[in-house]
């Protein structure tokens, strides 16, 4: 099995990437300057580098806010002798209250960093294809399930039983998949193997006039990417 991989990988090497299956119809043309983020001379259809990502950050706590407690005063009091008569004296003594007031400490509500959730390959190379589209005046195409559920079978069966092809060894094509997994109206279909990035396995396709008519046909409006990272076999299934 492994040296028939092996051979496999030489001719995929050799061969390049396949065709896509739709025709022409509807593809928009955009100029060289305006499409040139998504096409790079491609150096080889294999890509043996990884992806490096990170998440980070983290929350936050207020201190709390200083206490105050003024100083209480010490009490003063006042004597007076109000009478001429020798046997008699009065004596009022006034008490000043001291109210004393202890301000509550407040705790600033913690602040909190949220990290977005990773985008998966797949979902990678939705938002790259729809970057490619609006550049060439193309509106989006959006995930359909069924379009999902019949690339990525696709993806998993070249994986399983070691073949590169549309067509599946018993025949059967790419419109025959997405009917099956539900979508009735078929449009195309793009595969790769052995790009391990969504940029690389985009500006493969991109450089490649089959690929990238799929990519830029105004006329699909849904999208199924399907990815087995055993062998990295990649399926773009494109609906109108």
């Amino acid at each position: 099995m492994t040296a028939r991989r092996g051979n496999r990988s030489v001719m995929g090497v050799l061969v390049g990437l396949l065709l896509g299956a739709a025709g022409a119809t509807g593809v928009a043309v955009a100029g060289p300057e305006r499409l040139a983020p998504f096409v790079a001379a491609p150096t080889t259809t294999q890509d043996d580098q990884g992806d490096n990502t990170g998440v980070g950050g983290v929350g936050g706590i207020g201190l709390p806010a200083r206490t105050t407690q003024p100083t209480a005063p010490a009490p003063t009091t006042t004597e007076s002798s109000t009478t001429t008569a020798p046997t008699t004296t009065t004596t009022t003594t006034t008490e000043q209250t001291t109210t004393t007031t202890t301000v509550a400490p407040t705790t600033a509500p913690p602040t909190t960093t949220t990290v977005p959730a990773p985008v998966s390959e797949p979902q990678r190379v939705v938002d790259l294809v729809n970057e490619a589209r609006s550049a060439a005046g193309c509106g989006p195409v959006k995930v359909d399930d069924r379009a999902v559920k019949s690339a990525q079978g696709h993806s998993d069966d070249m994986s399983a039983r070691d073949y590169f092809s549309h067509d599946t060894p018993e025949g059967v094509d790419f419109a025959q998949r997405m009917r099956a997994a539900g979508y009735p109206s078929p449009g195309g279909e793009n595969i790769a193997k052995g790009q391990r990035t969504p940029e690389s396995v985009m500006k493969a396709w991109m450089n490649s006039d089959g690929h990238r008519r799929n990519i830029l046909n105004c006329g699909f409006t849904a999208i199924g990417v399907g990815l087995a990272v055993d062998g990295w076999y990649w399926t773009q299934n494109f609906g109108w």
